[in-house]
């Protein structure tokens, strides 16, 4: 029997936690980690990966800007580099674990719109975490805008909505052929069409929302969202702090996450459900294999699955 198709989107933070150096043999190390789980939902699932970029992409910009013999790369070459070196680490402890599988890293393309607002507006975390001193150097330095990140201080970069995703013929044949491909990373690369040419722009697209849009191109049964938070949350940092089990696009369209962790998640989860009838997962890595059975994290469905956690509006 055809197993069903799932769009794992795995946060960059799951590979390089919050604080960690950005140090090659640290990420191997939770790229180990993360592989177990991934490898165990392919024995009932036809897995496509996505991973996020944030910390590494950020350090590529940071050694990129402090090299003043010449001119500094652009994200979107930076964000292709985050694929290559993600895609290989991830490629190969899969490959380890799942030799029986042909793996696949392609580089990805992502098309946006060259006029969407997000250019003017910043708000996708990428880099290393910063005190109020060293951002305000850098803001001042190097022209970058920050926001904090819960208790810390990131740099934030343009995050346009994706429009279309370039490989998505080539990613369908290597699903067919049985490959667990690893695509779109760090969102993909952002690109615009310019008298009907590609060209690159300076933007990095969330990669949930690119997992998201991927799932419906694809035509997957679930997208799941795996960060390092452990469910969805209303009332955060409240008494009435409640994480949730099972809710409803309408539901959470209705609420405020912040537009740079969180936000796109839902976005994200709330377009797929929408447009395909599908389920999506939110929920931390250790949990993979028992979100999408509404046993941990939260479950984003059409209808209600359970009664526990639901949203009361």
């Amino acid at each position: 029997m055809t197993k069903p198709t799932l769009v794992v989107a795995l946060g960059g933070n799951a590979l390089l936690r919050r604080g960690e150096p950005l140090e090659a043999d640290v990420q191997r190390i939770n790229i180990a980690s993360a592989v177990k789980a991934i490898a165990a939902l392919t024995a009932d699932w036809n897995v496509v990966l996505v991973h996020g970029n944030g910390p590494q992409v950020g350090l590529l910009a940071l050694q990129n800007s402090d090299y003043k013999q010449v001119k500094p790369y652009p994200l979107d070459i930076l964000v292709a580099e985050t694929q290559g070196m993600i895609g290989y680490m991830l490629q190969q402890e899969l490959q380890n674990a799942l030799p029986e599988i042909s793996i696949v890293t392609m580089l990805t393309q992502v098309e946006v719109n060259s006029k969407d607002p997000a250019f003017l507006m910043p708000t996708k975390y990428i880099g290393p975490v910063y005190d109020k001193v060293e951002a305000d150097v850098l803001s001042i330095e190097k022209g970058w805008e920050f926001k904090n990140d819960g208790d810390y201080i990131r740099r934030v970069v343009p995050s346009p909505k994706p429009l279309n995703i370039i490989e998505s013929a080539s990613i369908k044949q290597l699903i067919s052929h049985g490959s667990l491909v690893i695509c779109a990373g760090g969102g993909g690369i952002p690109v615009v069409r310019k008298d009907k040419k590609l060209l690159g722009v300076e933007a990095v697209i969330d990669k949930d929302l690119s997992a998201a849009f991927l799932a419906e191109q694809i035509n997957a049964d679930a997208l799941l969202i795996l960060t390092d938070a452990d469910a969805v949350y209303i009332n955060w940092g409240t008494d009435k702090q409640m994480a949730l089990s099972n809710a409803q696009p309408e539901q959470l369209e209705k609420m405020e996450f912040d537009a740079g962790s969180m936000g796109p998640k839902i976005n994200a989860a709330c377009e797929f459900v929408n447009a395909t009838k599908g389920k999506v997962g939110i929920g931390c890595l250790a949990d993979g294999s028992q979100i999408l059975k509404g046993l941990k994290g939260t479950l984003i469905t059409e209808k209600p699955v359970a009664k526990k956690n639901n949203i009361k509006l």
